[in-house]
């Protein structure tokens, strides 16, 4: 999208993007590309997640930079299964066979709310502040028409999530950390995707050297396998967290052990997941497939089999 329809869509342009802000640019062009009774479904649950999350915030017990990981996993507590269609009504399209991921089905205190973005979707936890799962449906036109668009570099906080539910631009001032990517900037097609990649809900708290290098090897492998791929590949991302639980920011942002990457081609069904270490020296290793990724993760993305 050049400077001319964003401000014929949006009524801004690139100039006074940076004025106004990139969330009133990313509530605007979500907004802009729902029907209008999506549109008015869309506000309401807006305006009861706003005071939901700002009541749980007021009565959350405050945590001190580091403390004690949890007995909660988020695939294990509360196992994924695609049905109601809950938070993610307005992009089935972005999940294997158009099931997405039943947000009621996650345990509560992970405080989940899904988020439709163009060309990827986000489960969102309030209690980490970072996305539990980035799913991402790519293919060779998608990619292509990426290749040429700009990157933005304008990080901003998700304008649909409450204040205190929610990842801000000062939780990762100072930290050492890269905001990481889940759903890859490269792989955006158009300047309104560009800008929608760029919102705190999809990023996680990432070592800088795994972000640029390591994590992007991956990143740009799994975009040559959707290059070459005779269908749809369906891409899931998120955190793992392990051990001794980091935090960074006023909001206590979680940082995560690791990062997982699963990949499922729906032309041959065949699947493989990428875990890697949330560290500099962390390498590489062979991909694992869908049983070790679900035992490793508890999450059962793709359902029992990866079929």
């Amino acid at each position: 999208m050049n400077s001319t329809l964003l401000k014929r869509d949006f009524g801004i342009t690139f100039n006074s993007l940076a004025k106004k802000g990139v969330a009133i640019a990313f509530a605007a062009a979500t907004l802009a590309s729902l029907s209008t009774g999506a549109q008015a479904g869309l506000l309401g649950m807006f305006a009861g997640k706003v005071a939901e999350h700002v009541a749980e915030h007021q009565v959350e017990h405050q945590i001190e930079g580091h403390f004690k990981s949890p007995a909660l996993i988020p695939g294990r507590d509360g196992p994924l299964a695609p049905s109601s269609n809950q938070g993610f009504a307005a992009c089935p399209q972005l999940f294997p066979k158009s099931a997405p991921i039943d947000v009621g089905s996650v345990n509560a205190q992970w405080r989940a709310v899904g988020l439709c973005s163009n060309h990827f979707a986000v489960l969102n936890s309030a209690l980490s502040k970072t996305p539990l799962v980035v799913v991402e449906k790519l293919n060779r036109a998608m990619l292509s028409d990426a290749k040429s668009e700009e990157r933005t570099n304008e990080f901003y906080p998700d304008p649909r999530l409450a204040r205190g539910s929610r990842a801000e631009l000062v939780d990762f001032k100072s930290s050492g950390l890269d905001r990481g990517h889940l759903a890859s900037a490269a792989n955006q097609p158009d300047q309104q995707s560009m800008i929608q990649s760029f919102a705190l809900s999809n990023m996680v708290p990432q070592d800088p050297f795994n972000n640029r290098k390591t994590w992007a090897k991956i990143e740009s492998d799994v975009r040559k396998f959707a290059r070459r791929a005779q269908g749809e590949v369906f891409v899931f991302s998120g955190p793992i967290f392990r051990g001794q639980q980091r935090t960074i920011g006023p909001d206590r942002v979680w940082v995560p052990s690791h990062l997982f990457k699963l990949v499922y081609d729906e032309a041959s069904r065949r699947s493989w997941a990428y875990i890697l270490a949330n560290t500099a020296e962390a390498r590489i290793e062979a991909p694992v497939d869908y049983a070790e990724f679900v035992k490793q993760t508890g999450w059962q993305l793709l359902g029992r089999s990866p079929g």
